[in-house]
């Protein structure tokens, strides 16, 4: 009963158009002061407490690095090597499309960043060269939500932070089902290309290959300095959110020279504001996940689902539909914070691996980026190409139809997610 009750006040809210994260918190406050007797104290402490994990400071560093490497010129250069490997092939702008967008992601760790330095490049480029440009849209849409998988990953951070779960082993769980999502997407591109015979460019010489890979090279080893450092065992994720900010700082300004230092402030002040609303959102779900196990909700729904007989199967089923449903209405951050310490518990229960729950989390996240009504990166797409949601909806479905399929291998197939951290002896 209890749990009805806080699901209709936060749907309530939400429905007047209110922010996700202020009706998380109304919701919370009317709760609690008016059907149960926590005192106040106890709110206050638990707001404190709830943000002060050493995790969560990873949040702001990697928004830093991402915009610092989005203004830099870093996508510039790694559309120029993605080119140069796979323009040739049939769709070729668009398969450099998809491999600049896996390599980007990879510095930054944000979908819409990816889609906005990639796509603001290589769409006019593809118009221009005589693409439909559906076509484009539908590929940078879409390959951009390659940002949150492909470590490092906000939402990986935050999965971390509502579960207690390794970000280490979370990263290197991204690994994998990143790159094989990447290919699917590329495959897709290719066989559309190929029906329709659209545009290839003149195969690029080794030299020509190589220049292109010293030119992009020096974004190309923050993923070498992140990725390796945590696997060394060097520095913390945390550490290395710090470390890939002063890297894409020092390549943006001094080594690439793209940007001024003039325009660093601005920088600094548009990371300190999203990391800011990202933080706000994450203490408000930190005191809706207090409120849900204090009514012991997700205890109660693990009972429930266990009584039901629903297995391992017949649950990852639900997750995936709950979460799909979610993403109709809200974007990535709030799900997670939301959902992962409801469904966290049953799945424990039922003996999935929290690695594995939480790159299935992070998968549907990216489909959910993809549709409308909310889908965040169809509305940074429609701000690049000027082509309304309605449209966009329609050139992406292709793409959208081989995550969703992959999302089904990755739902049942977990040793694509855990293999990786498994074999570095990170799980």
């Amino acid at each position: 009963m209890n749990a009805m009750i806080i699901f209709f006040l936060l749907f309530a809210l939400m429905l007047t158009g209110m922010p996700i994260s202020i009706s998380l918190g109304l919701t919370v406050l009317t709760f609690l002061f008016t059907m149960t007797d926590v005192p106040i104290e106890s709110v206050a402490l638990k707001l404190f407490t709830g943000i002060e994990k050493f995790e969560i400071m990873a949040i702001p560093f990697f928004i830093l690095a991402g915009n610092f490497l989005t203004h830099g010129g870093v996508a510039k250069r790694m559309i120029r090597f993605a080119t140069s490997m796979l323009g040739h092939w049939h769709g070729g702008l668009g398969l450099a499309g998809v491999m600049a967008c896996a390599l980007f992601a990879a510095v930054s760790g944000s979908s819409p960043a990816t889609v906005v330095a990639i796509g603001a490049i290589i769409l006019p480029a593809m118009v221009k060269q005589g693409f439909p440009k559906r076509f484009g849209a539908g590929v940078i849409t879409t390959s951009g939500a390659l940002g949150i998988l492909i470590p490092p990953s906000i939402v990986m951070v935050m999965y971390s932070v509502s579960t207690n779960t390794s970000v280490g082993a979370l990263f290197m769980a991204g690994v994998i089902p990143g790159l094989l999502m990447a290919t699917f997407l590329g495959m897709t591109t290719w066989f559309l290309a190929k029906k329709n015979n659209y545009p290839r460019m003149p195969k690029a010489t080794w030299a020509e290959r190589a220049k292109a890979f010293r030119e992009s090279v020096w974004g190309l080893l923050l993923i070498v300095i992140v990725m390796g450092g945590i696997y060394s065992g060097l520095f913390t994720p945390t550490e290395a959110a710090a470390m890939s900010a002063v890297y894409a700082f020092i390549i943006a300004v001094f080594v690439y020279k793209d940007m001024t230092l003039k325009r660093v402030p601005k920088v600094l002040l548009d990371s300190a504001s999203m990391s800011a609303m990202l933080l706000y959102i994450i203490t408000n779900a930190v005191l809706f996940s207090f409120l849900m196990t204090s009514e012991q909700i997700p205890q109660a729904m693990a009972d429930f689902l266990l009584n039901k007989g629903l297995g391992v199967i017949a649950f990852l089923l639900v997750v995936n539909v709950l979460l799909l449903l979610a993403g109709n209405v809200m974007e990535p951050s709030s799900i997670v914070l939301i959902m992962a310490p409801i469904l966290f518990p049953v799945a424990m229960k039922l003996g999935i691996d929290p690695v594995h729950f939480g790159i299935l989390i992070v998968v549907n996240m990216e489909v959910g980026m993809c549709h409308p009504p909310v889908g965040l990166n169809l509305y940074v797409a429609s701000g690049i190409t000027k082509m309304g949601i309605t449209e966009l909806t329609i050139a992406v479905w292709p793409w959208l139809l081989t995550m969703l399929g992959f999302l089904m291998l990755v739902t049942y197939v977990p040793i694509i997610s855990t293999w990786l951290p498994k074999t570095l002896g990170m799980m």
